[in-house]
């Protein structure tokens, strides 16, 4: 008890009167955590949870997620006894340099505290249920005609790259190319570790303003693309009721014709309730083409119901990727300056070569800290 008191009254001596409450709740939370992180620990060395595989597996899972704040927290209590230790021994000491010595090592915990405090305000900000599922990626040529598509393309192989990078698994769903290269739209799952973490801020429209390739007279366009990042949804996440659904199988063909198959194994899936499609050509097999569609299917599912209402659904995809309008933009790509500027965080970088072919890990990292910062400034309000 004596201690609590003690932590109340240093809490008091360094932050203001406002967050005092705010870092009190805190420390209850993370007191709360780590008892549980110590009770989850004790099960899985139970020998009636490891006999039975699916419950350990469930508490390891459930220990997982709170391991990393419960073992920050310890280190703060740690370092707060230590401080606390010092600082009566800095009162009772009468030699002045043994004196000063603790009165210095108190100061080295009080920053030590300081820092580890801003660590676990992160981690105890709210998770995105979703981070660490896999994702699907859609890309539409938006204004702009054929350099619109042949935009779309190079984001396209943009996220390829970036996903090679970081060990995350492509599979190609479906695939409209033009017939000068590039594409009216592709839809491509991502799998992986934190695979929707990584990408869910690339939603949007992105503007390109470049001289085309089709433009004889030198003059720069500007040309729009849009992205659509959606979690992977589980079987357990959405019903798909037979009577609900369409599924027409047809021959998958390339552009101008190209790659036709002479069997039809292409699928695609109408969802009456919602009026959402989806198409999937990319597979020789039909049934691997199916699998495919229907998980596309499921994630749009998630996404729409988890919007409640069709007008909901509506305004969070428009949040989304926009209309494609070309003053509708959350990133532009400028090729005469070699600059990309992100607008929602106004940061701007003149390495675009680099970027267009996968680097966007800077820009990623850039979102993740914005999105961190608006968080942690709504919860100290």
């Amino acid at each position: 008890m004596a201690r609590v008191c003690k932590t109340r009254a240093y809490l008091k001596s360094v932050i203001s009167a406002g967050n005092y409450l705010f870092m009190s709740k805190m420390i209850e939370k993370l007191k709360d955590i780590y008892a549980r992180y110590e009770e989850l620990s004790e099960k899985m060395s139970d020998p009636a949870v490891i006999s039975d595989t699916a419950e350990w597996t469930k508490i390891a899972k459930a220990q997982s997620e709170i391991s990393e704040t419960a073992q920050k927290y310890a280190e703060y209590a740690e370092t707060e006894r230590q401080m606390l230790q010092a600082e009566e021994a800095a009162k009772s000491e009468a030699d002045a340099e043994m004196r000063a010595m603790f009165s210095e090592e108190a100061e080295d915990c009080k920053n030590k505290l300081a820092a580890i405090t801003e660590e676990l305000k992160i981690l105890l900000l709210p998770k995105d249920k979703n981070d660490d599922r896999n994702c699907i990626v859609e890309i539409r040529g938006g204004a702009g005609g054929e350099e619109a598509a042949l935009f779309a393309y190079e984001l396209y192989r943009m996220y390829l790259n970036y996903c090679e990078r970081h060990r995350l698994k492509v599979e190609l769903v479906d695939i409209n190319e033009t017939e000068l290269g590039g594409i009216k739209e592709v839809v491509f799952n991502v799998n992986g570790k934190n695979a929707y973490k990584q990408l869910k801020f690339e939603s949007g429209v992105h503007r390109v303003q470049r001289v085309p390739e089709t433009e004889s007279q030198g003059r720069v366009h500007t040309s729009t693309a849009t992205v659509a990042v959606l979690p992977e949804a589980e079987d357990v996440d959405v019903e798909i009721k037979d009577e609900d659904i369409r599924l027409d199988v047809y021959r998958s063909s390339g552009a101008g014709g190209q790659k036709v198959n002479k069997t039809e194994t292409a699928i695609r899936i109408t969802h009456f309730p919602t009026g959402i499609v989806v198409t999937c050509q990319d597979e020789r097999s039909q049934l691997k083409n199916k699998d495919k569609a229907f998980k596309v299917l499921r994630s749009r599912l998630y996404d729409y119901y988890a919007s409640q209402n069709r007008s909901a659904y509506d305004e969070h995809r428009k949040s989304l990727v926009g209309t494609g309008d070309r003053s509708e933009r959350i990133r532009t790509y400028n090729f005469p300056q070699g600059r990309i500027t992100d607008h929602r965080i106004g940061l701007s970088q003149y390495n675009l070569s680099e970027f267009i072919m996968g680097d966007i890990e800077s820009m990623i990292e850039a979102l993740t800290i914005a999105d961190r910062e608006r968080l942690l400034s709504g919860e100290e309000e």
